[in-house]
């Protein structure tokens, strides 16, 4: 079972996905995204949305199906308490798929933010445009 890492006062709660993550699974993570986003009876919430890290790092099978709708349903979640998720630790295959599948737009920057490893300096995925010296302007 998936562990959330306890939130401390200097940095925002962290998620750890296990390193297989099967469709059985996702409520579980949902529910746990859910208590780490609970705001304590009699506390003020902070300005602006909460942010939970979803540390993706310890993934070992290749990113799949299953993984991307475990990632999509934690956002919906999230956003549904007012908050966003950021990946921590996504590898390019990940972030190759989310753009395949579509979903860079809802799992990208505006939803799902990710954060490349910083060791090996990654780019975010983007579209690179050019342009021929004959085309005309439309």
């Amino acid at each position: 079972m998936v562990q959330p890492v306890p939130r401390s006062d200097d940095g925002p709660p962290v998620l750890v996905l296990p390193a297989t993550v099967a469709r059985e699974a996702v409520p579980g993570l949902c529910e746990q995204l859910r208590c780490l986003l609970a705001v304590p009876a009699g506390t003020a919430a902070a300005a602006g949305p909460a942010t939970v890290i979803c540390d993706v790092s310890g993934l070992t099978a290749d990113p799949d199906m299953a993984l991307i709708d475990a990632l999509a349903r934690l956002q919906l979640t999230a956003r549904r308490q007012g908050a966003r998720v950021v990946l921590r630790g996504a590898g390019r295959p990940l972030r190759q798929l989310i753009a395949l599948v579509g979903l860079a737009g809802t799992l990208g920057p505006a939803g799902l933010q990710m954060r490349g490893q910083t060791e090996e300096r990654e780019e975010p995925l983007g579209v690179e445009e050019g342009v021929e010296p004959g085309d005309t302007a439309l």
